[in-house]
């Protein structure tokens, strides 16, 4: 019997890029945020052995390469579990979006897999073995609002948040995280732009970030949060000067995401930013109403624009399975 998950999508509020590593990544500081859209992931353990992919996307890779099979080929070892594992994928979030689609996929598909087989991992083993598979996977397995430092694979759950009305635009073109990084790496190769001034940019965003998290609820500006402890103090955190850096490589590339910014922002959202580096583009919005009339706005004008919600570390894990 296969079991059916959901894989819900992140975005970044604000991410800013460290210097190099000897490693080949980046130090990176960002806070993740689940929303409520999603792809379905089953999961089925059969008879035999191997792994098997299947999605009507052409677009996703059904061998090792994908982030789904590597994590199952090391989940089944750790379980000294055996069989063959089937893997589809009800792909309904962009590829190469910005959405850490594929990287909730592989999550998702070893929560399902540790269901089918009746077997689970301790948390400490599940975060390692997702950390191996993939920066942006162990964002998965907290769920909500979460600090991402390193490379982005040590998570710190934040404070659980209520929801906040969020529009995506997705528009139809791909970027490389590879080729954006690289792009960053040309650009900062300059003189005047030093390590030193990397590590003041994300000692910059740190103490910003810290601040927040110091201040009481009622402590943000009404015109942020819009009602005092009744508002939302995810706008105060992102109109506090936190801004997505992979914008200053992907919008000269691609100006139609720089476009889908400003539209954005015309129909009404509080803020507006790229989701990891791209494509994908999202607004948050006072109310759920302001949200669904930007949509009818920006489809009009040709974008193509959903209405979600953020998740809360509790409403993401209560939604997961079916």
């Amino acid at each position: 019997m296969a079991i059916a998950c959901r894989s819900y999508a992140k975005i970044n509020l604000g991410l800013r890029i460290g210097a190099a590593r000897a490693d080949g990544f980046h130090e990176l500081l960002t806070v993740y945020q689940t929303i409520a859209l999603h792809d379905v992931v089953r999961v089925s353990v059969e008879r035999g052995s191997g792994i098997e992919i299947e999605c009507s996307d052409p677009r996703v890779p059904r061998d090792e390469s994908n982030t789904c099979y590597r994590i199952v080929d090391r989940a089944m070892a750790a379980l000294q579990a055996k069989g063959r594992v089937v893997i589809d994928i009800d792909k309904r979030l962009p590829v190469q979006g910005g959405l850490g689609g594929a990287s909730a996929n592989a999550v998702t598909t070893l929560l399902g897999l540790e269901r089918a087989l009746r077997k689970k991992l301790p948390a400490a083993e599940r975060l390692r073995i997702a950390a191996e598979v993939g920066s942006d996977l162990p964002l998965f397995l907290i769920g909500g609002t979460v600090l991402g430092v390193g490379r982005g694979e040590q998570v710190y759950p934040l404070p659980d948040l209520r929801a906040l009305p969020c529009v995506v635009v997705t528009p139809e073109v791909g970027v490389s995280t590879p080729k954006a990084f690289a792009e960053w790496d040309r650009r900062n190769a300059e003189p005047k732009l030093t390590a030193s001034a990397a590590s003041d940019r994300m000692n910059e965003l740190s103490r910003g970030l810290s601040a927040w998290l110091s201040e009481p609820y009622s402590s943000a500006p009404s015109r942020f949060t819009g009602r005092g402890r009744a508002g939302n103090p995810l706008l105060w955190l992102v109109r506090a000067g936190i801004e997505n850096d992979f914008e200053q490589v992907v919008f000269p590339e691609y100006p139609e995401l720089c476009e889908g910014k400003r539209a954005l922002v015309r129909a009404g959202a509080k803020y507006a930013s790229l989701s990891g580096s791209g494509s994908t583009l999202y607004g948050l919005f006072a109310s759920k109403g302001a949200a669904e009339r930007a949509v009818v706005r920006l489809q009009k004008q040709g974008w193509a624009a959903k209405a979600t919600l953020t998740l809360t570390r509790r409403g993401y894990w209560s939604r997961i399975f079916d």
